[in-house]
C-alpha cells in the first residue's frame, strides 16, 4: 500500500497541470479589472474637424506610464504628443498634433488597474470620413506571450506554496505535535516555503515586462524593476519576501527546538509562542495579497481586506492541513503514525475553516457580484459558481472522512481495551518458546501459538516472527565472533520489525478508508485552488456590469450630442474592365448603429456624373464574431441612386461592407471597405 504513494502523487500533479492548463486556455488574454467606460471622440465616431486631444475615461483610477496612450494615423504613424495627463477623477487625456488630415485613427492604450492587473485595448475614430488603415484594431491588446504565462504560473505557485507552508505548520501545532519530527512533513512545509519564495522573486522580476512590453528580454531590465518597486504591487511583493525571512526562522524553531524533549510547561509555552508568531507571520503574508488585489478596490476596502486575510488563512488551514494529513497517512514512519486524536483535531479545525470560508465567501460574493444576474452573465460569476460546486463536493467527501475518523477512533479504543491481555499472552508464549527451545528456526508449536496470540493470524505474522527468532539466535552466535556482523543482523531485524508493524498498521480497514477519502479530498482541493487563483485574475462581475452600463450610457449621450457614430460614408473606386466599367461607388449608412439603418448607394463615373449600371449588391460581414455575410439588395430610385430601408445591423463592431458592381452581362467586380458600426 505504501508503495503506491508515488503514482498517486504523480496523478495529483498531472491533475493540477491539466486543470491549470484548461483554465488558462479558457481565460481571456487580458483580465481587465478597470474598464474603459467612455472616450472623446467616442469609439467609432466620425467628427468633422480634427480634435486637439483624446480623452479616455475608466471605471476606476489607473496607473499610466509615459507611453500608456498612443494615437496612430491610417499609416501607423504616431500623432500624439506629450505624456498622458489626469485632469480629473478617472479621465486621462493625451494631446494631438495639429492639422491632422481626414481618415481613420486608432487609439491604443495599455495601463495598470488599481488592483494590479494590466488593462489594454484599442478603438478607432475618423476625421471627415472613414478610410482604410494599416493599424489593426487590436494594436493595443496585450500580447498573450510567454511572460504572461510565466506570470500566471508564478501566481499559482505562490498561492499553493503559501497554503502548503501555512497549513502544514498549523496542522503540526494544532493537531499533531509529533509530526514536527517526521521527515516527510518537514520536507512538505519547507517545500511550500521554497515555492512561495521562488514564485515571489519571479513575480517581482516579471512584473515590469508583464505590465509593459510583454517581452522576455525586459525581465531583467533594472529600470523597469526600479519602477515596479515604487508601485503598490512591488511594495507588496517586497513585504512578502521580508515576511518569508521571518517564516524561515519560525520553521527552523518548529522543526528544531520544538522536536526536542522538554518539560510539559516549557513545551506549552513554546507551542503558545509558535502559535502566536506563526499566526502573525501568516496573516502578514495573506495581507500582501489583500493590499494589492481585489480587496483593496471597490466597495468597503477597509472591511474587505481583513475579510480577505481571514478567508485566505482559512483556505490554508483547511487545504494545507489536508495535504499534510495525506502525506502523514502515507509517509509517516511506523514508529510515529498519525493517530486518531490528530485526525479528530484536524476534523474540528477543518469544520471551523469551512464555516469561516462560507461566511467570508458570502460577503466577497456580494461585494464582487452585486446582482444575481452576474452569476450567469459574467465570467467571474461563472467561475464562482464552479468554485461553489467544488466546495459542495469537497464538503461531501469531508463528511465521509469524518465517518472514517469516528470508526478509526472506535477501533482504536477497542484495541486499547484488549491490548493488555494480548501483550500478556504474547509474553507468556514467548517465554515458553524460549524455555522449551523452539530452535534456531523457532518453528515449534508453542512459538506458533505465541505468534497467533500476538498477530491473530498464522500467515505473514508467523513468518516475520520466525525470522525474528532466527535473527535473534544468529545475532547471539555472531556477537562473540564478529561484532560488525552482529550489528548488521540487528539492523536487519529492526527493519523487519518496522516493516511488520507498518504492514499491520496499513491493514487496518478504517485507516485504509480514511486514506482514500482524504486522497479524494486532496484531488478536489487541487482543482479548487486552481479555480480560486483564476478568480483573482478575472474582472469582478460588479465591475464588468457597471462598466457595460457606463459604456452604454456614454454612447447614448454621445449620440444625443451629435458626437456619436452618425452617418458613415464610404467611397470605393471600381473597375470591371469593360466599356464604361470605371467609376466610384458611394455608400451612405445612417445612423450606422445597431438596429435599423437607411442605406443609399450612389454610382458615378470618373468625371463625377451619375450613371446607371445593371446590378448592384451589398453585403455586411463582421469577421470578429463570424457574422455574415448579410446580403442587401437595394432598390433603384433614380439615375445612379439606389436605396434600402430597415437594414438590420445585429451588433456593434468593425464591419466589412462589400459591394458587387456589374456593368454588363459579363463584367463584374466586388470592392469592399471597413466601417465601425455601433
Amino acid at each position: 500500500m505504501t508503495q503506491t504513494i508515488a503514482p498517486r502523487v504523480r496523478s495529483l500533479v498531472l491533475l493540477f497541470l491539466a486543470v491549470t492548463g484548461a483554465l488558462l486556455a479558457g481565460a481571456a488574454p487580458v483580465s481587465a479589472h478597470a474598464a474603459l467606460t467612455g472616450s472623446a471622440p467616442a469609439q467609432g465616431a466620425v467628427v468633422d474637424t480634427a480634435p486637439t486631444q483624446v480623452s479616455l475615461t475608466f471605471s476606476e483610477q489607473v496607473a499610466v506610464s509615459d507611453d500608456a496612450v498612443r494615437v496612430l494615423d491610417p499609416k501607423g504613424e504616431r500623432v500624439d504628443k506629450g505624456t498622458p495627463a489626469n485632469p480629473s477623477g478617472t479621465t486621462y487625456t493625451v494631446r494631438l498634433l495639429s492639422g491632422l488630415p481626414d481618415g481613420t485613427y486608432t487609439v491604443a492604450y495599455q495601463i495598470v488597474s488599481a488592483d494590479s492587473h494590466p488593462v489594454a485595448g484599442a478603438f478607432t475614430f475618423s476625421i471627415g470620413a472613414p478610410s482604410e488603415t494599416s493599424v489593426p484594431v487590436s494594436a493595443g491588446a496585450a500580447d498573450d506571450g510567454p511572460v504572461r504565462w510565466l506570470y500566471g504560473i508564478g501566481r499559482y505557485v505562490s498561492y499553493a506554496g503559501f497554503v502548503v507552508m501555512a497549513g502544514g505548520a498549523a496542522f503540526v501545532l494544532a493537531c499533531w505535535g509529533r509530526g514536527a519530527g517526521v521527515r516527510a512533513v518537514q520536507r512538505l512545509v519547507v517545500s511550500g516555503w521554497l515555492a512561495l519564495t521562488a514564485a515571489t522573486l519571479a513575480l517581482l522580476l516579471l512584473r515590469g515586462s508583464y505590465t509593459r512590453s510583454g517581452t522576455v528580454g525586459d525581465v531583467f531590465d533594472l529600470t523597469l524593476l526600479g519602477e515596479v518597486l515604487q508601485t503598490k504591487t512591488g511594495a507588496a511583493l517586497v513585504s512578502r519576501l521580508l515576511l518569508l525571512a521571518a517564516a524561515a526562522l519560525f520553521i527552523a524553531v518548529l522543526f528544531g527546538a520544538y522536536t526536542r524533549p522538554s518539560e510539559d510547561e516549557e513545551k506549552r509555552d513554546l507551542t503558545f509562542g509558535l502559535a502566536i508568531g506563526g499566526t502573525v507571520v501568516a496573516a502578514g503574508l495573506a495581507a500582501s495579497w489583500a493590499m494589492s488585489e481585489h480587496a483593496s478596490q471597490g466597495l468597503q476596502p477597509g472591511i474587505a481586506m481583513p475579510v480577505d486575510v481571514v478567508h485566505l488563512l482559512a483556505v490554508a488551514a483547511w487545504l494545507g492541513g489536508l495535504t499534510t494529513l495525506l502525506v502523514a497517512l502515507y509517509r509517516a514512519p511506523a514508529e510515529t503514525p498519525v493517530g486518531r486524536d490528530a485526525v479528530q483535531r484536524f476534523s474540528r479545525l477543518a469544520l471551523g475553516s469551512v464555516v469561516t470560508l462560507v461566511g467570508t465567501g458570502v460577503y466577497q460574493s456580494w461585494r464582487q457580484l452585486g446582482s444575481w444576474s452576474a452569476f450567469t452573465d459574467t465570467r467571474y460569476g461563472q467561475l464562482l459558481l464552479a468554485k461553489i460546486g467544488l466546495m459542495v463536493v469537497l464538503v461531501g467527501i469531508a463528511a465521509v472522512s469524518r465517518r472514517w475518523t469516528s470508526r478509526l477512533a472506535e477501533a482504536d479504543g477497542t484495541a486499547q481495551a484488549g491490548n493488555g491481555g494480548a501483550h500478556q499472552r504474547a509474553g507468556v508464549g514467548a517465554r515458553r518458546a524460549e524455555t522449551h527451545g523452539a530452535g534456531a528456526g523457532g518453528h515449534g508449536p508453542r512459538a506458533e501459538a505465541a505468534d497467533k496470540d500476538e498477530t491473530g493470524t498464522t500467515g505473514t505474522g508467523e513468518a516475520l516472527d520466525a525470522d525474528s527468532a532466527q535473527g535473534t539466535a544468529r545475532t547471539g552466535e555472531a556477537a562473540g565472533a564478529d561484532p560488525v556482523r552482529a550489528a548488521q543482523l540487528a539492523r536487519q531485524r529492526a527493519a523487519r520489525e518496522t516493516a511488520r508493524r507498518k504492514r499491520l498498521r496499513d491493514a487496518d480497514p478504517h485507516r485504509f478508508g480514511l486514506r482514500r477519502s482524504v486522497l479524494a479530498e486532496a484531488g478536489i482541493a487541487v482543482v479548487l485552488l486552481a479555480v480560486t487563483t483564476v478568480l483573482t485574475q478575472t474582472e469582478p462581475g460588479r465591475t464588468e456590469q457597471e462598466a457595460a452600463a457606463a459604456t452604454s450610457a456614454s454612447s447614448s449621450a454621445s449620440a444625443a450630442d451629435g458626437q456619436g457614430t452618425g452617418a458613415v460614408t464610404l467611397n470605393m473606386p471600381f473597375d470591371t474592365g469593360g466599356e464604361k466599367g470605371e467609376g466610384v461607388i458611394t455608400i451612405d449608412l445612417d445612423p450606422a448603429r445597431v438596429g435599423d439603418n437607411d442605406m443609399h448607394v450612389y454610382v458615378e463615373d470618373t468625371d463625377g456624373r451619375a450613371f446607371d449600371i445593371p446590378e448592384v449588391k451589398v453585403a455586411f460581414t463582421l469577421s470578429a464574431k463570424d457574422v455574415g455575410p448579410l446580403p442587401v439588395v437595394p432598390d433603384h430610385l433614380t439615375t445612379g441612386h439606389w436605396s434600402a430601408s430597415g437594414v438590420q445591423i445585429p451588433m456593434a463592431g468593425d464591419w466589412e461592407i462589400e459591394v458587387t458592381v456589374r456593368t454588363s452581362d459579363i463584367d463584374q467586380v466586388t470592392v469592399s471597405k471597413n466601417a465601425q458600426i455601433g
